[in-house]
């Protein structure tokens, strides 16, 4: 950034430098100042209503909000002084005087800020004696979140989000001084694509996620970064795992989503169909072992007899009839490197030029101006660039149907989704091996002759490309289920069976793409950091 558009102040004796219009208190969050907050969200207009990040700033009279007073050249700015900390603790006493003490029973507890404040800076010899007064307690006010109004601090995040980012306007603040509560309007719900995002930004426990309530304590959760696979935006989220699951009493090892800030991709925000849709990756409907076969194998054993299977009846179609007798439908729900996998398996290696990936959904998704694309993969960009060019789907059922087609390797999709049960039926059953490799069993899977259970987004590691080029990582933040393997792993596997030897590991293949793929030329793992890079503009294969 050029020199004239950074200020230079002075926190805490701490010389600091920060941008032109930067606020106090994110220019001390910058320096690793922490100032105490509420109504301030960075990603929401500020109102300055809470006054708890006040702070001294020199040759200014009075106490100053952090939160709403831009920086300037030569400000000297000092937050724990003896009146600013009893700022502090008067606000705090001020919002303690009616806020119920159900710490326990409360869900955001272990992340309450309130919690944290008055640990820190707290009076602990209260001076309200009085009955604390009593408000709707744990209210729905919508399918995804419990109201409770008696714990609510009048920060109006959730206010200002409906206004500002869904734009749906359901909640506002009713009656006036100290009368006021938050509230749905009347004949209204919570009910908007982006709801979830009100119990994340309620700095207390007045808004909780009613899918998470009363399931886990914070404190046993742990953390990975990873990307919703829900559409091709490609929101950075944290995947919230259970450290304590023991099958006999969970039923779920990843507990919820969290959106994780990028400013470039989903800013703080996420949708509620990708944070909701993690219930998937424990789902009934898993497959989590291969199908046994002939021999009654199971284990490790299953797996090597599925191999030797799936091998056998591409090498048989291969030279009896042809490259052109195997079909591949791989998919963009798959990473990059498992889609490079599959090119140099199918394509370089077997010579197999029918692999497609597009399958059209019955219902067209809706999009919106916010997050929420159109295209509900995750990869559609990277397979495009990774794949070589190949027909449609359509095309290559039209094969199956007409009994041109041996074998087809179908990954990941659920063909009647897009097109007429019976018609995929009838296609299918006219090919003499279908091999499905997937995560969940549902009508497509049901008929395939051998199935490899493949790991979930949450279960691997790996990259995802975009819809805007930028390619970023997912972790793994729980192991795969059973038996089953990540997509790489399996391939390497069948390349070894098939004499085509493949790398397993995702980073070192994904530096083999860097090698070769112009569009990723010179990326790594470590320069993808947390926040991804995009491709390299008019680079192609």
């Amino acid at each position: 950034m050029p020199e004239k558009d950074l200020i230079h102040l002075t926190i805490d004796g701490q010389r600091v430098e920060a941008p032109r219009g930067t606020v106090v208190l994110e220019a001390a969050r910058a320096a690793g100042i922490r100032i105490p907050h509420y109504c301030y969200h960075p990603g929401l207009s500020r109102v300055g209503s809470c006054r708890l990040c006040l702070v001294e700033i020199e040759k200014s009279p009075k106490l100053q909000p952090s939160c709403s007073t831009p920086v300037s050249e030569g400000m000297v700015v000092r937050t724990g002084t003896p009146q600013a900390l009893e700022n502090r603790r008067s606000v705090l006493e001020f919002l303690l005087a009616n806020h119920p003490l159900d710490c326990p029973v409360c869900d955001q507890a272990g992340e309450c800020e309130l919690q944290n404040y008055y640990m820190a800076h707290g009076r602990y010899d209260a001076r309200y004696n009085d009955n604390k007064s009593k408000r709707k307690k744990a209210t729905p006010i919508g399918p995804r979140i419990i109201l409770d109004q008696e714990r609510c601090i009048l920060c109006t995040r959730c206010v200002r989000f409906t206004r500002e980012i869904s734009r749906t306007f359901e909640l506002g603040v009713i009656e006036r001084g100290h009368r006021s509560f938050i509230d749905i309007f009347p004949g209204r719900e919570l009910e908007n694509r982006y709801s979830g995002n009100i119990a994340d930004i309620c700095p207390v426990g007045a808004m909780t996620d009613r899918d998470f309530r009363f399931q886990c304590r914070v404190w046993f959760l742990g953390s990975a970064d990873s990307v919703c696979p829900g559409c091709s935006r490609g929101c950075n989220i944290e995947i919230h795992y259970n450290n304590r699951f023991n099958p006999r009493y969970h039923t779920r090892r990843v507990e919820r989503l969290k959106p994780r800030y990028n400013g470039r991709v989903n800013s703080y925000w996420m949708c509620d169909e990708g944070r909701y849709a993690y219930h998937a990756i424990d789902a009934p409907n898993r497959l989590s072992r291969p199908d046994p076969g002939p021999d009654g194998a199971s284990g490790e054993d299953a797996w090597s007899s599925a191999i030797g299977r799936v091998a056998a009846s591409i090498k048989d179609a291969v030279a009896g009839y042809g490259a052109e007798s195997v079909a591949v439908v791989a998919s963009p729900q798959m990473t990059n490197e498992e889609l490079f996998a599959v090119r140099r398996l199918f394509f370089d290696a077997l010579g197999i030029g029918t692999i497609a990936f597009r399958a059209p959904a019955r219902e067209e998704p809706r999009s919106d101006d916010l997050l929420i694309t159109a295209d509900r993969h995750p990869n559609s960009r990277g397979a495009e660039i990774l794949l070589p060019p190949g027909g449609g789907v359509g095309d290559l059922l039209r094969a199956c149907s007409e009994g041109r087609i041996r074998v087809l390797y179908l990954f990941h999709h659920d063909l009647t989704a897009g097109y007429d049960p019976g018609f995929i039926r009838s296609a299918l059953g006219r090919v003499p091996q279908v091999i499905f490799q997937g995560s969940w069993s549902h009508p497509t899977a049901e008929l395939a002759s051998v199935r490899l259970p493949a790991a979930v987004y949450a279960e691997k590691e790996g990259t995802f490309t975009n819809i805007q080029g930028r390619v970023q990582r997912i972790r793994a933040a729980v192991p795969p289920v059973g038996h089953s393997m990540p997509d790489l792993a399996i391939l390497a596997r069948l390349g070894a069976e098939l004499g085509a030897p493949l790398g397993s590991d995702p980073e070192a293949v994904f530096d083999e793409i860097a090698g070769s793929v112009d569009a990723f030329s010179g990326m790594t793992y470590a320069s993808l950091g947390g926040g991804g890079a995009l491709l390299k503009q008019g680079a192609g294969a």
